[in-house]
């Protein structure tokens, strides 16, 4: 087992090291070979490790590395943590990884640099899995940092094109913002409990619940203040209102790209690091509710925005943010293993969208623009039904009271378990995250058809030589679309009883809050008819809705835009978060540092220090110059008034 766990996080980190610093030697294919080959047996491995800690007596292992920082009380050691919650974690990551690197290999067949792609992907992998096995806050911030640093390296790829690169830096920015108040939470937790170790932290967090901790000149809970510092860290990794704005622009780097980061991997780690501390934000009940707030407004502002993206790979980031949303109300109201089954869930079929995507975008020759789409049926049909599983289970389509809990696809049962959890609490904050995610599903089920009408629906709208070379993507790119379509249709009803069901104690054991979970559960199976049936009768008036505007009525959207205008541009352009932190944060910053550039640094420092110095050297050069004239009596008259000056100077010297 412990070989097993080693090698599904080192693989991925051996492979990007082959691939990105020998493939000058080893060439395009190796690289590939090489990658794709450590991934899939990792994924394999994953499988091994889900299956022994799910259904097996020993529900946690650790692997201990090394001694990494000792230095006074503080000793953390580099110790692999392997529970449930990361033996899901592993399948996620390893599973969607493993199916970007193979289609990949189809994606980026004309790319220039395709080693550096892999090794690139393959090292975002490591970080990944580094930050899902760690054992300490320290190890898991190191992969927090880790997977921010290769999704830098991965949305700038093209760093040719001058949108890439200011997505990667929008997203790098952002991203500090959120980790700096990380950070600050886990300085506070060690600060509480003298350890940043899993264990000695959940041991101590009664007594740290009881503390009062000083913070920006006020008295506080200390534990409420942690938690929400922590969860700010969430905030900027999962894309939360208010520091969500670098995900859409994060759709400049390649298709595979989107769908491992925005899909199963960097925005989830957000939902897992609450997740994995929920016994602590169990005893910060505050904090709770700002998740659960946070959580709804997102989930809701996004599928807004949604509704009016023309750009398909837009469209999809921010069905992402807005499905982050619903697994962090379901944290926020304790249920968080309804929030971790709609993350597995979600992985399959977010990364087939975003993949079926990549697919369509292949087919058109690089076109994104749905308004330029339009009858792909017909050249990419295998794409078309795939995404179409897809977007039916981001839909959360189901048929209810059959087979138990119903049939349906993988949404269909997560969505709706976060939802009834949300419901059965019966709080305030509670009923909002239902309401707002309800209507949050309407919007879901209208924008994902609306794609698929616009897209693969009518008659071709865009330019006809393209049309004539379109055509379905090669077997290598429809393989994985093909696995991760099994994941979306099966692993909600697959993995239901495990997760939120009547197994869910065995299967868990004690990698999350046992106690929340198990009170929140038994009140959401135990919802009103009508909670349970809701989700689904919004979900379907949305595809309704979606099909009578694009399909029946074509010309209904437009209307619809110019009926309401105003509310059609604020959801257009995102509600001016971009508009409104350029004014309140951009400009005002540019401008200080222009001020201290031409007044500080110019005028002050270099004004009075070395370009003054420099400046009157320059003029006394010029003055000494002018006795530079190449007659000789100039030049003894120079030297009869230094004699002179010598002489007068002695003699004034010896009185």
């Amino acid at each position: 087992m412990d070989l097993a766990i080693k090698l599904i996080v080192f693989l991925p980190l051996i492979a990007a090291a082959i691939a990105g610093l020998f493939c000058r030697v080893i060439g395009d294919r190796p690289a590939q070979i090489v990658t794709c080959a450590a991934l899939l047996i990792a994924a394999a491995l994953s499988v091994f490790v889900f299956v022994k800690i799910g259904f097996g007596a020993e529900k946690l292992f650790v692997v201990k590395l090394f001694s990494w920082i000792d230095s006074g009380t503080l000793d953390i050691a580099w110790a692999l943590r392997v529970d449930t919650l990361t033996a899901v974690m592993l399948i996620v990551v390893t599973g969607v990884s493993s199916m970007v690197h193979v289609y990949s290999i189809g994606y980026m067949e004309e790319d220039p640099s395709i080693p550096r792609f892999m090794a690139y992907l393959s090292l975002f992998t490591f970080f990944m899995l580094m930050l899902v096995t760690a054992d300490n806050l320290v190890q898991l911030f190191f992969g927090w940092e880790g997977v921010g640093l290769a999704s830098y390296l991965l949305i700038g790829f093209w760093y040719d094109k001058p949108s890439a690169n200011a997505a990667a830096m929008k997203a790098f920015i952002v991203n500090r913002v959120g980790d700096f108040g990380f950070a600050l939470g886990i300085f506070a937790v060690w600060m509480l409990s003298g350890s940043v170790g899993f264990e000695e932290i959940f041991g101590k967090a009664p007594q740290m619940a009881q503390m009062r901790i000083q913070f920006l000149g006020m008295d506080l809970p200390a534990l409420e203040t942690a938690c929400l510092l922590l969860f700010v860290g969430a905030m900027g990794k999962s894309a939360q209102l208010g520091l969500h704005t670098w995900l859409p622009d994060a759709m400049e780097g390649p298709t595979p790209v989107s769908a491992l980061i925005h899909a199963a991997t960097m925005v989830t780690a957000g939902v897992f690091m609450v997740c994995r501390l929920s016994p602590l934000f169990e005893l910060a009940p505050i904090a709770l509710q700002v998740v659960t707030l946070i959580g709804a407004a997102t989930a809701f502002f996004a599928a807004t925005v949604g509704l009016t993206q023309f750009d398909i790979k837009r469209v999809v980031a921010y069905s992402t943010c807005s499905q982050l949303g619903y697994m962090f109300f379901a944290c926020g109201v304790g249920a968080y293993s309804a929030a971790m089954f709609h993350l597995m869930t979600h992985a399959f079929f977010k990364a087939l969208l975003f993949l079926g995507s990549g697919s369509v975008i292949h087919c058109l020759h690089h076109e994104q623009d749905m308004r330029k789409m339009g009858g792909v049926k017909e050249k990419a049909p295998q794409t078309f039904i795939l995404m179409w599983v897809g977007t039916l289970a981001l839909s959360g389509i189901g048929i209810p009271f059959i087979l138990g809990n119903g049939l349906g696809f993988a949404g269909f049962y997560s969505k709706d378990i976060m939802l009834e959890a949300s419901y059965g609490v019966h709080t305030t904050v509670g009923l909002i995250a239902f309401w707002l995610g309800a209507i949050a599903a309407f919007m879901t089920a209208f924008y994902s058809t609306r794609l698929m009408f616009m897209t693969f629906y009518g008659k071709y709208r865009g330019d006809h030589h393209t049309w004539d070379h379109a055509h379905e993507s090669p077997t290598v790119m429809m393989i994985p679309l093909y696995v991760l379509a099994i994941g979306a249709a099966f692993s909600g009803l697959v993995a239901y009883d495990w997760f939120v069901g009547h197994d869910w104690k065995a299967f868990w054991g004690n990698a999350i809050a046992v106690k929340s979970t198990a009170e929140v559960l038994h009140h959401a199976h135990e919802v009103p008819l009508w909670v349970k049936l809701l989700p689904l009768v919004f979900a379907l008036s949305g595809i309704a809705l979606s099909y009578y505007y694009y399909v029946v009525k074509p010309s209904l959207p437009e209307r619809t835009a110019k009926t309401f205008p105003g509310l059609h541009a604020l959801f257009y352009n995102k509600w001016y978060f971009d508009e409104i932190y350029d004014a309140v944060f951009v400009k005002p910053s540019l401008a200080i540092g222009r001020v201290l550039w031409k007044k500080g640094d110019g005028a002050t420092i270099d004004g009075l220090g070395p370009d003054n110095i420099a400046a009157r050297a320059q003029d006394m050069a010029g003055v000494l110059m002018r006795f530079q004239s190449g007659y000789l009596y100039h030049y003894a008259f120079v030297m009869l008034v230094g004699v002179a000056g010598l002489v007068t100077y002695f003699m004034l010297a010896a009185r």
